[in-house]
Protein backbone atom coordinates (compact mmCIF):
# COMPACT_ATOMS: atom_id res chain seq x y z
CA UNK A 1 0.00 0.00 0.00
CA UNK A 2 1.55 3.03 -0.84
CA UNK A 3 -0.13 5.04 1.63
CA UNK A 4 1.37 3.10 4.54
CA UNK A 5 5.25 3.10 2.44
CA UNK A 6 4.68 6.92 2.37
CA UNK A 7 4.26 7.23 6.31
CA UNK A 8 7.26 5.27 6.52
CA UNK A 9 9.09 7.67 4.73
CA UNK A 10 8.27 10.59 6.20
CA UNK A 11 8.53 9.20 9.39
CA UNK A 12 12.41 8.24 8.82
CA UNK A 13 13.36 11.42 6.58
CA UNK A 14 11.91 13.70 8.88
CA UNK A 15 11.95 12.17 12.63
CA UNK A 16 14.17 13.11 15.32
CA UNK A 17 15.39 10.34 17.55
CA UNK A 18 14.31 10.54 20.94
CA UNK A 19 13.97 8.14 24.50
CA UNK A 20 10.99 6.25 25.20
CA UNK A 21 9.13 4.89 28.22
CA UNK A 22 10.66 1.03 26.24
CA UNK A 23 13.66 1.84 26.96
CA UNK A 24 13.93 1.67 23.38
CA UNK A 25 15.02 4.81 21.54
CA UNK A 26 12.68 6.13 18.69
CA UNK A 27 12.44 7.92 15.71
CA UNK A 28 9.67 10.07 15.98
CA UNK A 29 7.59 12.50 14.03
CA UNK A 30 4.60 14.91 15.14
CA UNK A 31 1.13 14.77 13.49
CA UNK A 32 1.42 12.14 10.81
CA UNK A 33 -1.74 12.16 8.20
CA UNK A 34 -2.50 9.52 5.91
CA UNK A 35 -5.94 8.45 4.36
CA UNK A 36 -7.12 5.37 2.24
CA UNK A 37 -9.99 4.86 -0.08
CA UNK A 38 -11.86 1.68 1.16
CA UNK A 39 -13.66 1.16 -1.80
CA UNK A 40 -10.05 0.12 -3.74
CA UNK A 41 -9.92 -2.95 -1.47
CA UNK A 42 -9.11 -4.34 1.72
CA UNK A 43 -5.91 -2.34 2.99
CA UNK A 44 -3.92 -5.00 4.55
CA UNK A 45 -0.30 -5.13 3.91
CA UNK A 46 1.23 -6.83 1.35
CA UNK A 47 4.61 -5.41 1.74
CA UNK A 48 5.35 -7.64 4.44
CA UNK A 49 2.93 -11.48 5.44
CA UNK A 50 0.69 -10.00 8.20
CA UNK A 51 -1.04 -11.78 10.89
CA UNK A 52 -5.16 -11.38 9.83
CA UNK A 53 -6.58 -14.26 11.83
CA UNK A 54 -5.09 -12.76 15.28
CA UNK A 55 -5.76 -9.01 14.35
CA UNK A 56 -9.85 -10.58 13.18
CA UNK A 57 -9.74 -11.78 16.84
CA UNK A 58 -8.61 -8.89 18.14
CA UNK A 59 -11.77 -7.20 16.72
CA UNK A 60 -14.54 -8.97 17.49
CA UNK A 61 -13.30 -9.06 21.17
CA UNK A 62 -13.44 -5.62 21.16
CA UNK A 63 -17.03 -5.56 19.98
CA UNK A 64 -17.83 -7.96 22.49
CA UNK A 65 -17.11 -5.41 25.58
CA UNK A 66 -14.98 -7.47 27.38
CA UNK A 67 -12.38 -6.12 30.16
CA UNK A 68 -10.28 -9.40 30.17
CA UNK A 69 -8.51 -11.74 27.83
CA UNK A 70 -9.67 -14.77 29.01
CA UNK A 71 -11.06 -15.69 25.64
CA UNK A 72 -9.25 -13.96 23.32
CA UNK A 73 -5.74 -15.84 24.64
CA UNK A 74 -7.18 -18.45 23.21
CA UNK A 75 -6.41 -17.33 19.81
CA UNK A 76 -3.58 -14.87 19.75
CA UNK A 77 -1.24 -13.59 22.64
CA UNK A 78 -1.20 -9.94 21.63
CA UNK A 79 -2.57 -8.75 24.88
CA UNK A 80 -0.48 -11.03 27.11
CA UNK A 81 1.79 -8.35 28.10
CA UNK A 82 -0.32 -6.24 30.05
CA UNK A 83 -3.06 -8.53 31.20
CA UNK A 84 -2.68 -10.30 35.04
CA UNK A 85 -2.71 -14.22 35.21
CA UNK A 86 -6.50 -14.25 35.18
CA UNK A 87 -6.75 -12.33 31.80
CA UNK A 88 -7.54 -9.06 33.71
CA UNK A 89 -6.64 -5.69 32.25
CA UNK A 90 -5.90 -2.03 33.90
CA UNK A 91 -7.79 -0.61 30.50
CA UNK A 92 -9.53 -2.40 27.64
CA UNK A 93 -10.85 -0.89 24.71
CA UNK A 94 -14.00 -3.08 24.14
CA UNK A 95 -14.70 -1.69 27.76
CA UNK A 96 -14.53 1.47 26.71
CA UNK A 97 -16.44 0.89 23.46
CA UNK A 98 -19.42 -1.02 24.81
CA UNK A 99 -19.67 -0.03 28.19
CA UNK A 100 -18.59 3.47 29.08
CA UNK A 101 -18.97 4.57 33.02
CA UNK A 102 -21.37 6.22 32.94
CA UNK A 103 -20.98 9.22 36.24
CA UNK A 104 -23.07 8.73 39.20
CA UNK A 105 -25.98 10.34 40.25
CA UNK A 106 -25.09 13.43 42.36
CA UNK A 107 -21.59 14.21 40.92
CA UNK A 108 -22.76 16.57 38.16
CA UNK A 109 -21.89 20.27 38.12
CA UNK A 110 -23.91 23.06 37.52
CA UNK A 111 -26.13 22.69 34.32
CA UNK A 112 -24.33 19.42 33.32
CA UNK A 113 -26.27 16.65 32.19
CA UNK A 114 -25.61 12.72 31.90
CA UNK A 115 -27.35 9.64 30.58
CA UNK A 116 -29.57 7.96 32.96
CA UNK A 117 -30.90 3.83 33.31
CA UNK A 118 -33.89 5.08 30.89
CA UNK A 119 -31.72 5.84 28.18
CA UNK A 120 -31.71 2.74 25.44
CA UNK A 121 -28.01 2.66 25.02
CA UNK A 122 -27.11 2.59 28.91
CA UNK A 123 -26.92 -0.84 30.50
CA UNK A 124 -26.63 -1.85 34.34
CA UNK A 125 -23.38 -3.46 35.16
CA UNK A 126 -23.18 -6.14 38.26
CA UNK A 127 -22.07 -4.31 40.27
CA UNK A 128 -24.84 -1.50 39.30
CA UNK A 129 -23.15 0.60 38.24
CA UNK A 130 -24.47 2.48 34.72
CA UNK A 131 -22.42 1.94 31.41
CA UNK A 132 -23.31 3.22 27.98
CA UNK A 133 -23.22 1.32 24.42
CA UNK A 134 -20.87 3.73 22.00
CA UNK A 135 -20.87 1.24 19.12
CA UNK A 136 -24.74 0.45 19.26
CA UNK A 137 -25.57 4.25 19.71
CA UNK A 138 -23.40 5.10 17.06
CA UNK A 139 -25.09 2.51 14.70
CA UNK A 140 -28.33 3.88 15.35
CA UNK A 141 -27.26 7.34 14.79
CA UNK A 142 -26.30 6.55 11.11
CA UNK A 143 -29.64 5.03 10.51
CA UNK A 144 -31.62 7.93 12.07
CA UNK A 145 -29.22 11.08 11.97
CA UNK A 146 -26.65 10.08 9.33
CA UNK A 147 -25.77 14.05 8.90
CA UNK A 148 -24.54 14.04 13.10
CA UNK A 149 -21.45 15.40 13.38
CA UNK A 150 -21.17 13.89 16.56
CA UNK A 151 -20.69 10.41 15.87
CA UNK A 152 -17.57 9.84 18.57
CA UNK A 153 -16.24 6.93 20.38
CA UNK A 154 -13.63 6.84 23.02
CA UNK A 155 -11.42 4.25 24.24
CA UNK A 156 -9.73 6.96 26.64
CA UNK A 157 -11.32 8.05 30.58
CA UNK A 158 -8.40 10.03 32.34
CA UNK A 159 -9.38 9.12 35.43
CA UNK A 160 -8.05 5.58 34.23
CA UNK A 161 -5.28 6.60 31.93
CA UNK A 162 -3.16 8.35 34.22
CA UNK A 163 -2.72 5.03 36.33
CA UNK A 164 -2.86 2.69 33.88
CA UNK A 165 0.00 0.35 32.59
CA UNK A 166 -1.12 1.14 29.04
CA UNK A 167 -3.61 3.65 28.34
CA UNK A 168 -5.39 3.37 24.99
CA UNK A 169 -2.96 4.41 21.83
CA UNK A 170 -6.35 4.46 19.43
CA UNK A 171 -7.79 6.16 21.88
CA UNK A 172 -11.01 8.13 19.49
CA UNK A 173 -12.62 7.49 16.37
CA UNK A 174 -15.10 9.32 14.72
CA UNK A 175 -17.78 8.49 11.60
CA UNK A 176 -19.19 10.30 9.13
CA UNK A 177 -21.57 9.68 6.06
CA UNK A 178 -21.11 11.32 2.76
CA UNK A 179 -22.74 10.63 -0.37
CA UNK A 180 -23.90 7.48 0.80
CA UNK A 181 -20.27 6.51 2.16
CA UNK A 182 -19.34 5.53 5.53
CA UNK A 183 -16.39 7.55 6.73
CA UNK A 184 -14.09 6.84 9.96
CA UNK A 185 -11.16 9.03 11.38
CA UNK A 186 -9.14 7.21 13.74
CA UNK A 187 -6.99 9.71 16.17
CA UNK A 188 -3.69 7.85 17.81
CA UNK A 189 -1.45 9.81 20.47
CA UNK A 190 0.97 7.16 19.98
CA UNK A 191 1.84 4.91 16.82
CA UNK A 192 4.27 2.48 16.21
CA UNK A 193 5.24 2.29 12.56
CA UNK A 194 6.27 -1.39 12.27
CA UNK A 195 3.79 -3.26 14.26
CA UNK A 196 0.79 -1.37 15.43
CA UNK A 197 -0.14 0.86 12.19
CA UNK A 198 -0.48 -1.97 9.68
CA UNK A 199 -2.90 -3.60 12.30
CA UNK A 200 -4.81 -0.36 13.37
CA UNK A 201 -5.13 0.43 9.26
CA UNK A 202 -6.64 -2.91 9.05
CA UNK A 203 -8.60 -3.01 12.35
CA UNK A 204 -10.51 0.58 11.67
CA UNK A 205 -10.55 -0.86 7.87
CA UNK A 206 -12.59 -3.76 8.95
CA UNK A 207 -14.47 -1.99 11.76
CA UNK A 208 -15.61 0.73 9.38
CA UNK A 209 -16.89 -2.16 6.44
CA UNK A 210 -18.98 -3.64 9.27
CA UNK A 211 -21.00 -1.04 10.61
CA UNK A 212 -21.52 0.38 6.82
CA UNK A 213 -23.39 -2.84 6.21
CA UNK A 214 -25.08 -2.62 8.95
CA UNK A 215 -26.62 0.57 8.39
CA UNK A 216 -27.02 0.03 4.50
CA UNK A 217 -23.66 2.16 3.30
CA UNK A 218 -20.83 2.05 1.18
CA UNK A 219 -17.48 2.31 2.36
CA UNK A 220 -15.55 5.71 2.05
CA UNK A 221 -12.43 6.46 3.34
CA UNK A 222 -10.18 5.70 6.59
CA UNK A 223 -8.45 8.55 7.33
CA UNK A 224 -5.66 8.31 10.23
CA UNK A 225 -4.26 11.23 12.69
CA UNK A 226 -1.21 9.77 14.68
CA UNK A 227 0.53 12.58 17.39
CA UNK A 228 3.57 10.38 17.82
CA UNK A 229 4.25 8.30 14.96
CA UNK A 230 7.48 6.47 15.52
CA UNK A 231 10.32 3.80 14.54
CA UNK A 232 12.03 1.84 17.29
CA UNK A 233 15.49 2.05 16.59
CA UNK A 234 18.65 0.41 18.10
CA UNK A 235 22.16 0.60 17.83
CA UNK A 236 24.39 -2.94 16.26
CA UNK A 237 25.83 -4.65 18.59
CA UNK A 238 24.20 -3.56 21.72
CA UNK A 239 21.90 -5.92 23.56
CA UNK A 240 18.95 -3.70 22.52
CA UNK A 241 19.77 -4.11 19.02
CA UNK A 242 16.82 -6.89 17.98
CA UNK A 243 14.26 -3.89 18.60
CA UNK A 244 15.85 -2.16 15.85
CA UNK A 245 12.74 -1.91 13.24
CA UNK A 246 14.74 0.46 10.92
CA UNK A 247 16.38 -2.49 9.27
CA UNK A 248 12.84 -4.23 7.96
CA UNK A 249 10.97 -0.93 7.10
CA UNK A 250 14.11 0.15 4.65
CA UNK A 251 13.35 -3.54 3.48
CA UNK A 252 9.34 -2.67 3.27
CA UNK A 253 10.32 0.79 0.92
CA UNK A 254 12.36 -1.72 -1.52
CA UNK A 255 9.21 -4.17 -1.87
CA UNK A 256 6.41 -2.86 -4.79
CA UNK A 257 2.74 -3.33 -3.44
CA UNK A 258 0.69 -6.13 -4.61
CA UNK A 259 -3.05 -5.69 -5.45
CA UNK A 260 -4.88 -5.65 -2.34
CA UNK A 261 -7.41 -8.06 -1.29
CA UNK A 262 -11.29 -8.31 -0.71
CA UNK A 263 -13.15 -8.83 2.94
CA UNK A 264 -16.11 -10.30 2.57
CA UNK A 265 -18.74 -10.03 6.03
CA UNK A 266 -21.61 -11.72 6.59
CA UNK A 267 -24.87 -9.51 6.28
CA UNK A 268 -25.28 -9.41 10.25
CA UNK A 269 -25.80 -7.35 13.32
CA UNK A 270 -22.60 -6.41 14.97
CA UNK A 271 -23.20 -8.49 18.02
CA UNK A 272 -23.94 -11.89 16.12
CA UNK A 273 -21.12 -11.75 13.90
CA UNK A 274 -18.37 -14.63 14.65
CA UNK A 275 -14.82 -15.80 13.27
CA UNK A 276 -16.51 -17.79 10.29
CA UNK A 277 -18.70 -14.70 9.08
CA UNK A 278 -15.33 -13.47 7.64
CA UNK A 279 -13.87 -14.28 4.41
CA UNK A 280 -10.62 -13.08 3.39
CA UNK A 281 -9.66 -13.92 -0.42
CA UNK A 282 -6.82 -12.76 -3.14
CA UNK A 283 -4.32 -11.82 -0.16
CA UNK A 284 -0.76 -12.20 -1.65
CA UNK A 285 1.89 -10.73 0.37
CA UNK A 286 5.60 -10.65 0.31
CA UNK A 287 7.58 -12.64 3.04
CA UNK A 288 6.96 -11.33 6.88
CA UNK A 289 9.47 -9.66 8.03
CA UNK A 290 10.07 -9.90 11.77
CA UNK A 291 10.11 -7.32 14.42
CA UNK A 292 10.17 -7.66 17.99
CA UNK A 293 7.84 -5.44 20.44
CA UNK A 294 8.68 -3.32 22.65
CA UNK A 295 6.36 -3.44 25.90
Amino acid sequence: MKEYLDLVKTVIDNGVRKKSRTGIDTISYFGAFYRVDLSKGYPLLTTKKMMYNSMLHEVLWYLKGEDHIRNLREHTKIWDAWADDDGNLETAYGRYWRRYPVPEKGVALGNEIFVDETHPFVRREKNGALSFDQIGWVINEIKTNPNSRRMVVVAWHPANAVVSKLPPCHYTFTFNVNDGKLNCHLTQRSGDIALGIPFNLAAYAMLTQIIAQETDLEVGYFAHTIVDAHIYVADEGTELEKFDHLKGLKEQLKRDPLPLPHLAIAKKPVDQLTFDDFELTGYQSHDRIKFEVAV
